[in-house]
């Protein structure tokens, strides 16, 4: 592993959860990092902007709390999210409390900035930021990133369509750093699978909405598990960024999943009326058909790290 030790000692399995818009909220992270996992939410989940101080102070002392009483298998770091484009107006208020919070570690999106990379190091924070190719790969790491999370075809969300074998084969040609790999990751075989390919950890999220935990709608849950790979849309019509929907939640709203125009990237907005899109338009990736049911967030990575070692001993086996 090329992880830092304060990450990856803290982990019983490599795992960073991915941060879910609107959905990821303290509940749901400190019940990942319980599980031994990095658990994580956009800043942008806190709302009005006030808000985000309340939940890293909660989730710090919840976890101090939770390691000293756990001193042999303490839980694992938590990350924060940041979208930095030029449409988030709360990023310079929100940094400045990841330093304040001294955040573990910072995922940054929809742009790399040495302002902000710099501003995480200054305490010692660990900076990754997320990419759906080599060149946008190269650009972060040349301005300060300090490692990356590679965000290949079928990963919900804003996703890339590159195969995470041609992703992850074409960083490591060149970076030997931090390295997490995102694209239908559902099960504890796809987890070493990652591992395999080169990454050093997995990044997954869509199985987290079908959790107790999540602050997603019923039916969104029961979406999740009910979704095949199949019914996954990729369009840029919602954010003006491709990514990965629920086709159900677009045929629920009026429009033709087989007919969507395409939007202008220019529109793109992470404002204050940014959520809107999100609570009708549902993302996911395509890993979903491996979702059967909706549990506590401990008891999904509880049965992918049971998963994880069956697959490990399965390999093994083949030399």
């Amino acid at each position: 592993m090329s992880l830092p030790a304060f990450l990856s000692t803290k982990l019983q399995l490599p795992v960073i959860a991915a941060p879910l818009f609107i959905i990821s909220n303290p509940d749901l992270v400190l019940a990942q990092c319980k599980a031994g996992i990095v658990g994580s939410f956009p800043a942008l989940n806190a709302r009005p902007p006030g808000v985000l101080g309340d939940w890293l102070r909660r989730i710090t002392d919840e976890l101090a709390a939770y390691d000293a009483a756990h001193p042999d298998a303490p839980a694992a770091p938590f990350a924060v999210n940041q979208i930095v484009h030029r449409s988030n107006e709360r990023l310079e208020h929100d940094v400045s409390l990841c330093v304040k919070y001294r955040v573990p570690v910072v995922i940054t999106s929809l742009g790399a900035r040495s302002d902000v990379f710099e501003a995480i190091h200054s305490y010692g924070g660990l900076v990754l930021h997320d990419v759906i190719n080599p060149a946008f790969a190269r650009k972060a790491i040349e301005k300060g990133a300090d490692g990356l999370i590679a965000v290949a075809a079928g990963a919900g969300g804003h996703a890339g369509t590159l195969s995470p074998f041609a992703l992850i084969a074409e960083i490591r040609s060149w970076f030997d750093g931090p390295l997490a790999l995102s694209g239908a990751i559902a099960t504890g075989g796809g987890i070493l699978a990652a591992q395999a390919a080169g990454a050093d950890v997995a990044y997954i999220g869509s199985p987290f909405i079908a959790t107790h935990e999540a602050n997603a709608a019923s039916a969104y849950k029961q979406a999740i598990v009910d979704a095949t790979a199949s019914d996954i849309v990729y369009t840029n019509l919602f954010t003006g960024v491709h990514g990965n929907y629920l086709k159900a939640s677009i045929v629920a709203a009026g429009l033709d999943p087989d007919a969507l125009p395409y939007s202008d990237p220019s529109k793109m907005n992470f404002g204050s009326g940014g959520a809107k899109a999100w609570r009708d338009i549902w993302g996911s990736g395509q890993g979903v058909g491996a979702v059967d049911a909706v549990v506590p967030a401990a008891v999904r990575v509880a049965r992918w790290k049971a998963e994880y070692d069956v697959a490990r001993k399965k390999v093994s086996g083949l030399f």
